[in-house]
């Protein structure tokens, strides 16, 4: 990588830590100000930094991302997440979410002709999964009910685990023929093996991490390194037995999450005032620093090149993605819930696509199966509209729609949205995004 490259990196690191809490409240998103750093330095810019100088070194990077995230994301989960939220994030995960993929899959087809059957349908499923990174300033927006932010957050914090699956055996299906493994033996290792070393993983690393807590024989420093193994060691372990090493990092995170938070005796489980759950943040705020490294290597080698060569089918389809969508399938999966047409479409707006599609994206075109450049290009416009557009969108929104709430809940006290009212707190799952106040 040239070292110019690093440099200029580094430095919009800097500069956006230094100027966090101030973007936080402006259209000037994390994401953005990176995937443009990355604009700047790519071929379109300075041309300091292309994929096919370092391709190994920007996978790593966009994987190595993803499966930090979907660890820490799928610890996070409780059970009662799916309660206390209400009933939001359930419709959005078992309606709107196979609705977003089979409404995609169906408008991608007469819009992008020369993709099979297959093609499309990775399209569709790369393109279903939401980032709070992108929408963090909607989703943190104190002034949104909660039963409104914590649901956005559930979904976007468990929505790319659950396509996962999906993807993989899309993928496999579209590469028979083309010496790549069956969905048979995709399935078996893939879902099966993998998700069989997540499970072991995740529950060994969770237990020897509360037998050490309720010992107090670790320091909380080594705790998070500790933590931070696990979805490495599972990562690798997946790939190695040629598995998905995203469904083990996964699984392994569902695992450690239910395995640390298991009953234990009153005296045991605090050592310090720390918690054995707390372990996770190294591993959350490492996934993040990591995404926003991706942004801008996705603008850079990703999202430059495809702007050479935009077709309008692409652009349509990625407007449409961003909204019909998105949008159509939220609102039909919140019908008979009570919630105001304001509160729908503030839902169904903020669907921002964000890391998980570049991966799912680069995956696929490592393939090398037919039509994978263009479905390279729609993720990138799609990823980089919502980008731009959500980021935007977020502070504006956020507050027009608070507004709204503050004025209808005087006169209407049983309001829906207010089903939440007494957990004022309820925010997102996973870790503030790149936009977000810290």
């Amino acid at each position: 990588m040239n070292q110019w490259a690093v440099v200029i990196a580094g430095g919009v690191v800097v500069g956006y830590g230094a100027l966090s809490r101030r973007l936080s409240t402006t259209v000037i998103s994390g994401p953005l100000v990176f995937m443009a750093a990355g604009l700047a330095i790519g071929p379109l810019g300075l041309g300091l930094l292309d994929r096919a100088d370092d391709p190994e070194l920007v996978s790593l990077l966009l994987e190595g991302a993803l499966a930090l995230l979907l660890f820490a994301d799928a610890a996070a989960i409780r059970r009662r997440d799916l309660r206390t939220e209400g009933f939001l994030p359930l419709r959005l995960l078992t309606l709107g979410l196979p609705a977003s993929v089979a409404l995609g899959w169906l408008l991608a087809w007469p819009l992008l002709p020369g993709l099979g059957l297959w093609e499309l349908a990775l399209i569709a499923i790369i393109l279903a999964p939401t980032d709070s990174a992108l929408g963090q300033q909607a989703f943190s927006n104190k002034r949104v009910p909660p039963l409104v932010r914590g649901g956005l957050g559930v979904e976007s914090g468990v929505n790319d685990g659950l396509a996962l699956p999906f993807f993989v055996l899309a993928l496999a299906a579209a590469g028979e023929g083309h010496d790549h493994p069956g969905v048979v033996e995709t399935f078996l290792r893939a879902l099966l093996l993998s998700g069989a070393v997540g499970l072991a993983a995740g529950w060994a690393g969770a237990s020897v991490l509360r037998w050490s807590v309720d010992r107090g024989w670790s320091t909380t420093d080594w705790r998070q390194f500790l933590t931070i193994a696990v979805p490495v060691v599972t990562y690798v372990l997946c790939v190695a037995v040629d598995g998905s090493g995203f469904i083990g990092a996964w699984v392994a995170g569902l695992a450690f999450g239910v395995g640390s938070r298991r009953p234990r005796p009153a005296r045991a489980g605090r050592v310090n005032g720390t918690d054995a759950t707390q372990s996770t943040r190294f591993t959350e705020l490492l996934g993040l620093l990591l995404a926003s490294l991706s942004f801008l290597v996705f603008g850079a080698v990703i999202l430059g090149p495809v702007l050479e060569r935009l077709s309008w089918r692409t652009v349509v389809y990625a407007l449409i993605s961003l909204t019909v969508v998105r949008m159509l399938p939220v609102a039909l999966s919140l019908i008979g819930t009570g919630l105001r047409p304001a509160s729908v479409a503030y839902i169904g707006w903020f669907g921002p696509r964000g890391l998980a599609s570049v991966v799912f994206g680069l995956l696929a075109f490592g393939e090398h199966l037919p039509g994978t450049a263009l479905l390279t290009e729609v993720v990138a416009v799609t990823v980089g509209l919502s980008v731009v557009l959500h980021g935007a969108s977020a502070p504006f929104l956020g507050n027009r729609y608070g507004d709204w709430f503050t004025r209808t809940l005087p006169t209407e006290p049983h309001l829906r949205e207010n089903a939440l009212a007494s957990d004022a707190d309820s925010a997102t799952h996973r870790p503030k995004g790149l936009g977000s106040e810290v």
